[in-house]
């Protein structure tokens, strides 16, 4: 705790650099310096004030689940990491490589759908027009810091137990942004809550968050399915408490991951890398390893199906070895019964739309 705190003080006047820069920019954008586009089809952004690990893809995914059998539904990222450059249509095809691990995974849980990456929301929004013109609503990953783009829906995420109220700007914290950014969210979702969540708790983080008048909050969390065989994703298996699981992923937070395992088989351990990172033969020889080092006849490898998409390159290896490595899917939902609540707002949004 004491070197945590020497850290922030020394990286304080790094942070309020960064924080000018911040703030310059926002003026810019608030004064007109600087425009924010606003298309003529609905566009719903969801993002975080913070570097990763609030959980924007199964956020998105909880958006495509709920519009892509009424409307035509059409994504929009980065490509975070990806080896190319441009706009590109995402394809089942593709590798985690080309086209980045989430817009992959979206379009291989949801091939009906368009997924699309551009640096540029800006350009990659016409670009999806041109190519789709029936497209009714497009859904930007990762861009509520991204002002080149004014969505007409902004959802923000925000982790329960690590909320945007309690971080500091980088490189002391977290935030990309200085905390009042949040009152560009129409929504504010606390992500990542514990299977139950009390009144009062929730009071609280309403009461420290002090939303606007036009700003709703909801908490949400992860419900972990049965896993799946990393190449055969029919091959499903439950988790039992007498198996041993070693956990392998790249991910910004895994403490809510672990902590769910934990509660559900008997030990887990964890190669941990960098979020995004691509795995190479020594991880894999590392993985394999590691995994006949586990003293137990029951066990296996788990990892996200986002770390899943960047697993594929070494699928002779690891086949050959016999590693069974499976994939933990998961899906959001809503505490206090307002599941059905945060659809209408959005359904309203999209009824209401008017170019």
């Amino acid at each position: 705790m004491l070197q945590n705190t020497l850290a922030k003080l020394l990286l304080a006047p790094i942070s309020l650099l960064y924080g000018i820069g911040v703030s310059l920019q926002d003026f810019f954008y608030r004064n007109g310096l600087l425009k924010e586009i606003e298309f003529n089809l609905p566009v719903i952004s969801v993002g975080n004030l913070s570097i990763g690990g609030a959980g924007k893809t199964p956020h998105i995914e909880y958006l495509i689940r709920l519009l892509k059998d009424y409307i035509e539904v059409s994504t929009l990222s980065r490509g975070y990491k990806r080896k190319t450059k441009g706009f590109q249509v995402v394809q089942s095809k593709h590798t985690a490589e080309s086209v980045g691990d989430e817009p992959l995974q979206f379009k291989r849980k949801y091939p009906e759908i368009l997924v699309t990456v551009s640096e540029s929301r800006t350009f990659g929004i016409p670009e999806i027009v041109k190519i789709a013109p029936q497209t009714q609503v497009v859904l930007l990953d990762d861009a509520f810091q991204h002002r080149s783009v004014k969505p007409g829906l902004n959802i923000l995420l925000t982790e329960f137990n690590h909320p945007f109220t309690r971080d500091y700007l980088l490189p002391s914290g977290r935030l990309r942004e200085w905390r009042t950014a949040y009152r560009r969210a129409d929504i504010i979702i606390l992500s990542k809550c514990p299977p139950t969540v009390s009144e009062g708790e929730k009071k609280m983080l309403i009461d420290e968050i002090k939303p606007l008048a036009y700003q709703k909050i909801y908490f949400s969390y992860y419900d972990y399915l049965p896993p799946y065989y990393l190449f055969n994703s029919k091959h499903v298996t439950q988790l039992q408490a007498d198996w041993d699981v070693l956990l392998i992923c790249a991910i910004a937070d895994t403490d809510y991951l672990v902590e769910y395992l934990e509660s559900n088989v008997r030990s887990v351990r964890v190669l941990e890398y960098e979020d995004h990172h691509y795995f190479t033969e020594s991880d894999v020889a590392n993985l394999k390893q590691k995994f006949h080092e586990i003293p137990s006849s029951k066990k296996l490898i788990l990892t996200t199906e986002k770390d899943a998409m960047r697993f594929e390159e070494h699928q002779v290896f690891l086949m050959e070895n016999q590693l069974p490595v499976f994939s933990l899917p998961v899906e959001v939902k809503f505490h206090f019964d307002e599941g059905l609540q945060f659809d209408q707002v959005v359904k309203d949004y999209l009824l209401n739309f008017r170019v």
